[in-house]
């Protein structure tokens, strides 16, 4: 068991909130975290079905077996039992009796929402950031092992091969998930749909290109895409918003939290077959684009963060937005430094002078050197973990 970044935050919050909520995709490490934090809390699951149809069926008798409170797991499987938690800590808010976790984002949000608003924190834990994932004994070393392995916990505390773990988690979790969600009948269209979502990442998201190339409707490709991003597998990064006289691109980019899942989608099985893939670009941009969502993830802030793109062209990959304004920036995956990699930002950073100020641009890149170009910065991939974003 690693220390994992988002640790501080609920410790914070457990001093001033009666309960704690923590979200993420299965298998992101949430309940060995929680059995961590808080060791003297009981816990359990309402994955169990016993334990669930518990919950369901005399929701007061449950609770009351924990008068000290307790962790409950995949609590957005019996959303009904917040309605009696809020009375409870309305009670007694003591602070940080209650410690919930989640894996669908959008059930678990409208069930908190409805019965525990300005009663609970609300934190996403994601997939390891590659800070995280170096604080294990081995790690991978390489951009392309790296980009291969992926970040869930278990991989990395087992010491199991990245492609069997991911082929069982998307038979195990994925599919099931979907099913469950959607109820989806046909299997195999659904296949098709994550694998052709996994072949999207890191482009414009085109809703009636998907559907078509899918054999589906549209209003179903929204609503299969819907069901990825609630169980924390895809999410939408949307386009910059300013008040240029550009004709900005409005459609949001796809990207994944976890290149490790996007390449064995895209049946992408050794290094060497990464090295010279077509989407080697784009799959190093959402790895770089996750990372520093799940950066800004362990410091609970969920916000801030764009990409530009208007139609003559000019475009950026991420657009981040902090106190002192926008930094633009821009993943190559290439390994050779060169002037030229910085043309692209360097040409959105002149639409935006009027409006944002002075914008520096960060260049991440699959190198090994580091170099300051005046307010620029190309930036090694292995030391993005390291920068505060």
């Amino acid at each position: 068991m690693i220390t994992r970044n988002l640790a501080p935050k609920l410790t914070e919050a457990a001093r001033t909130w009666p309960s704690i909520t923590l979200a993420g995709p299965r298998q992101s490490g949430k309940t060995t975290l929680c059995r961590a934090m808080f060791p003297d809390h009981p816990h359990t699951t309402l994955e169990a079905p016993d334990v669930r149809a518990f919950a369901q069926e005399d929701p007061h008798a449950f609770l009351e077996q924990f008068p000290q409170g307790a962790v409950l797991d995949e609590v957005q499987r019996v959303p009904e039992l917040l309605s009696y938690l809020q009375g409870i800590i309305d009670a007694e808010p003591a602070p940080g009796r209650w410690i919930l976790t989640g894996s669908q984002d959008l059930s678990l949000a409208e069930s908190i929402s409805q019965s525990l608003a300005g009663r609970t924190a609300l934190y996403h834990l994601l997939p390891l950031t590659r800070g995280e994932t170096t604080r294990f004994p081995q790690y991978p070393e390489t951009l392309e092992e790296t980009l291969l392995t992926g970040a869930y916990p278990r991989i990395f505390d087992g010491g199991l091969d990245a492609g069997d773990w991911l082929r069982s988690y998307v038979a195990d979790y994925v599919e099931r998930d979907v099913r469950m969600l959607s109820n989806v009948g046909d299997l195999a269209t659904s296949q098709r749909f994550v694998a052709l979502c996994a072949g999207r990442t890191a482009q414009l998201l085109n809703y009636s290109a998907l559907a078509g190339d899918c054999g589906i409707s549209q209003p179903t490709a929204k609503a299969w895409l819907g069901i990825l991003e609630t169980s924390f597998l895809a999410f939408r990064l949307p386009a910059l918003r300013t008040n240029l006289r550009k004709r900005l691109v409005k459609m949001p980019k796809l990207h994944f939290y976890d290149t490790g899942l996007v390449c064995l989608l895209l049946g992408i099985r050794a290094p060497e077959e990464l090295r010279t893939h077509p989407l080697r670009g784009p799959i190093f941009e959402t790895w770089v684009v996750s990372e520093i969502v799940k950066h800004r993830a362990n410091r609970g802030e969920a916000s801030g963060l764009s990409f530009y793109r208007d139609q003559n062209g000019a475009e950026c990959d991420l657009v981040v937005e902090g106190p002192a304004g926008f930094t633009l920036l821009e993943a190559k995956s290439t390994k050779t430094a060169s002037a030229s990699l910085f043309d692209d930002s360097r040409r959105v950073r002149k639409h935006l002078a009027q409006s944002a100020g002075p914008c520096p641009v960060a260049l991440v890149y699959g190198g090994d050197q580091r170099q300051c170009r005046g307010t620029d910065t190309l930036i090694p991939w292995r030391e993005l973990h390291h920068l505060d974003w």
